[in-house]
């Protein structure tokens, strides 16, 4: 893992970064000589019926010469956000960019659908993004500059039909356009701030552990996956450039790096 340089003395944030896509945005943002601070449930290898913890993606970067600390915890409370945010930022120093991936997610028919589970999804893809972002403006606002990221999913996407196709997924479709419609509303807010907020989900479908426990990787061609790669370098164009320069976008990785020439 090569260090660039190019984030030496940023300190970021990033959530549900165990496994899949989060591992892979601290591995390319830590690429870039940013300190590190991730979070999710998933502490040690073995805890978690998917392979990847917070220890092995840590571990990973340290052993290549960056700088990582882990702070576990359930995004689904208040209480544990604070906590979590506070023991990053003693550790490392204020957050200068947040990066809002975890996810929770349940696939049924609304007329099905557990309300409990409901609330679970939106506790974690819409409340914790907002709360997070509530704990790190301040601390952006006073060093003149900050980055909010916020992971979404073609899923947002109204369906197109008749004829249509249902997976059962309206919940994790609503979840994914209150964080798009979210991005845009705060990036509106805090543009004289100096503080970008954007969106960005995958062009393609990433196969993540999760992706292939709820086995969308088998209803989706692999001409139309997507290498995690290519989402890890969207979101770090959309955090180190300018704030004023590029904000309050719904972006999709592919078409992003398509736009700026960047190839992952």
């Amino acid at each position: 893992m090569a260090i660039d340089k190019s984030l030496e003395g940023k300190v970021v944030l990033i959530t549900g970064a165990s496994r899949g896509i989060g591992e892979a945005f601290a591995i390319r943002f830590a690429r870039a000589g940013a300190a590190v601070g991730i979070t999710a449930r998933t502490v040690h290898e073995g805890d978690h019926r998917f392979e990847g913890s917070l220890d092995s993606t840590v571990q990973a970067i340290r052993d290549a010469g960056g700088t990582a600390a882990a702070s576990a915890g359930d995004l689904s409370s208040p209480e544990e956000r604070e906590r979590i945010h506070a023991e990053l930022v003693s550790e490392l120093g204020p957050i200068d960019v947040l990066v809002n991936n975890a996810a929770i997610t349940f696939f049924a028919p609304v007329d099905g659908f557990d309300l409990r589970r409901w609330q679970l999804m939106f506790d974690v893809q819409v409340l914790a993004p907002f709360h997070l972002s509530q704990l790190v403006l301040p601390a952006m606002r006073e060093s003149g500059e900050g980055w909010i990221l916020n992971i979404s999913s073609p899923a947002a996407l109204h369906p197109q039909g008749p004829p249509y196709f249902s997976g059962g997924g309206t919940v994790y479709g609503m979840c994914k356009a209150a964080i798009e419609r979210f991005s845009t509303g705060l990036a509106s807010e805090v543009y004289d701030d100096n503080i970008a907020v954007n969106s960005l989900a995958p062009t393609g479908l990433v196969v993540t552990p999760g992706v292939k426990h709820h086995q969308l990787d088998q209803r989706i061609p692999v001409e139309r996956h997507e290498d995690v790669s290519v989402i890890a370098e969207a979101a770090f164009l959309l955090c180190s450039s300018e704030p004023h320069e590029l904000t309050g976008r719904i972006c999709f990785s592919q078409e992003l790096l398509a736009e700026f020439r960047i190839t992952p």
